[in-house]
């Protein structure tokens, strides 16, 4: 069955719901050190999509693709992770996290380069929009600084951002690859970082049965199921709108933490609130308002 260019657009943008969960997840999931996190979840969304073989074993063939495709998804997947918890570890985690939301316009702005895709005026307007509600989500109103002593963690953080936006736009360009490709992704990206984890970081497992129920609620949502819908977004929906859409992620995570007691609510929320709906409405005026 073949997606339509707006329902494919509406199934990638469930990634950047499921997306909004991580931070909640990832707070009730312990103390368990990233790479060792990052291994473990991917582990458990790889191993979920090779379990889904059972039901649909011709899956099992979209692990066959040259190295290019392997390239990018890895790439993309490991590149991205490894980048931003390298930004967290050499940063304060406000002006990294805010750097790094620099991927969604980055979306927008690469994707003028793939063939069919045009520019409008709209598109850079609804993104710079929302995110001047990222950034008041991410900074809380605050102030903002950069200290020179940072410089490596401000660096990762803008490589995760390019990183991430070059993936996604140049999915596109493989449109024709199966989005089952993305379990062998996952895979990989999971023995990468068991790899890293082994060398750089000390084990510790969870301490109780919630926490292992947040672990898996990672590995089966933001880090498992998201990707395989996000690229079917990214490649047959319309991605300058998914671009300006996804800067509601920060937006609807803290509201996640704040109903779950990890923050609290504030009337800069609301506005951030608005300034991105405004945004991702106005980048997607001509999907929303055309006829279909």
């Amino acid at each position: 069955m073949t997606l339509s260019r707006r329902a494919a657009t509406a199934v990638g943008f469930s990634a950047v719901l499921l997306w909004s969960s991580l931070a909640v997840l990832t707070a009730a999931s312990g103390t368990m050190p990233p790479f060792q996190l990052l291994a473990v979840t991917f582990w458990i969304g790889g191993l979920a999509g090779v379990g889904l073989w059972a039901f649909r074993p011709s899956a099992a063939r979209a692990l066959r693709q040259p190295w290019p495709v392997w390239l990018l998804g890895v790439g993309g997947l490991f590149g991205y992770h490894a980048a931003y918890f390298i930004a967290l570890r050499n940063a304060p985690p406000v002006e990294a996290g805010l750097i790094n939301y620099l991927w969604p316009l980055l979306i927008v702005v690469f994707s003028a380069f793939l063939p069919g895709e045009k520019l409008k005026w709209q598109h850079i307007a609804g993104c710079i929009l929302a995110f001047a509600g990222a950034v008041l989500v991410v900074t809380c109103g605050q102030g903002l600084s950069l200290d020179p002593r940072y410089l490596l963690g401000y660096g990762a953080a803008l490589f995760a951002a390019v990183a991430w936006g070059a993936y996604s736009v140049l999915s596109r360009r493989f449109a024709h690859v199966s989005s089952d490709a993305i379990t062998g992704f996952c895979l990989a990206t999971a023995a990468l970082a068991t790899a890293c984890h082994v060398v750089l970081e000390p084990t510790i497992w969870p301490s109780d049965l919630w926490q292992w129920a947040a672990i898996v609620g990672l590995g089966l949502g933001p880090v498992g199921l998201a990707f395989y819908v996000w690229d079917i977004g990214v490649k047959h929906g319309d991605i300058q709108v998914l671009g300006a859409a996804s800067y509601s992620a920060p937006l609807l995570s803290t509201a996640i933490l704040v109903l779950a007691g990890y923050a609290t609510y504030s009337n800069t929320l609301l506005i951030a609130c608005l300034l991105i709906t405004a945004g991702a409405v106005l980048a997607a005026s001509d999907l929303l308002f055309r006829s279909s």
